[in-house]
């Protein structure tokens, strides 16, 4: 399934079905039909998210069935991205199986360094002239303004600490930030891991807090793409 099948689905979920049907024990044994015990297992970790362990954290998301094939972004996203790329270091953190970062060398053959990130690189596609690390998000294992881009995708949404996330990404840019997150609403009964939602493109600015003069937010299909530029020192 491709993520442009993904959202006209959750338009008919989050914005046809009222929350009080969504949040019901009806909806819940309707979606798990689909999802079997998944479904209240996902419940649960979302209202113990404060208390979960790092094992607990990664045994969940290593168990969450893949929705997407090769990539949760559209193709609307990705070519968004590729065109937005500056300079010719790119960082991806949350890289998945290396699919964007495929993209973005395609459409920009003047950069010379790719970097992939993930908490596990297991799913890599292991792309020739990509270099891997595995790192969660809060703790980037680089120097300060090390990439001329850095994009994250479908990250932020998953992380409980993600203001600190976000300074981490802020960190390592030079130039250009990039980030997509779902737009969307919380219910108690969802179908992904996510701990933070955003419904609307300004409940993402106040996420980003400061949001620098420099910066565009839009809605592209029911995801939000964020861009931030950094004024470089003369």
């Amino acid at each position: 399934m491709n993520r442009e099948t993904t959202n006209r689905i959750r338009f008919i979920i989050e914005d046809v079905i009222p929350p009080i049907l969504r949040d019901s024990r009806l909806f819940k044994g309707m979606a798990s039909l689909a999802w079997g015990k998944h479904i209240a297992h996902l419940a649960e970790f979302r209202a113990r998210a404060p208390f979960l362990s790092a094992r607990e954290y990664e045994d969940l998301y290593r168990r969450h069935p893949r929705v997407h094939e090769g990539t949760d972004n559209s193709e609307a996203c990705v070519r968004k991205i590729a065109a937005s790329i500056a300079g010719d270091s790119v960082c991806d953190v949350g890289c998945g199986t290396g699919v964007l970062l495929k993209r973005i060398r395609a459409a920009n053959p003047e950069v010379k360094r790719l970097t992939g990130v993930d908490f596990a690189i297991d799913d890599a596609a292991r792309i020739e002239g990509v270099e891997y690390h595995a790192a969660m998000i809060q703790d980037l294992p680089f120097a300060d303004g090390e990439f001329d881009t850095v994009v994250c995708t479908h990250v932020i949404e998953h992380i409980l600490d993600y203001r600190k996330a976000i300074s981490e990404l802020r960190r390592i840019a030079r130039r250009r930030l990039i980030i997509v997150v779902p737009r969307e609403r919380e219910y108690r009964y969802t179908f992904n891991p996510h701990f933070n939602f955003f419904p609307y493109t300004h409940s993402f600015l106040r996420a980003v807090h400061p949001v620098p003069a420099e910066h565009e937010c839009i809605d592209i299909g029911r995801d939000i793409y964020y861009r931030e530029d950094k004024a470089l020192a003369v």
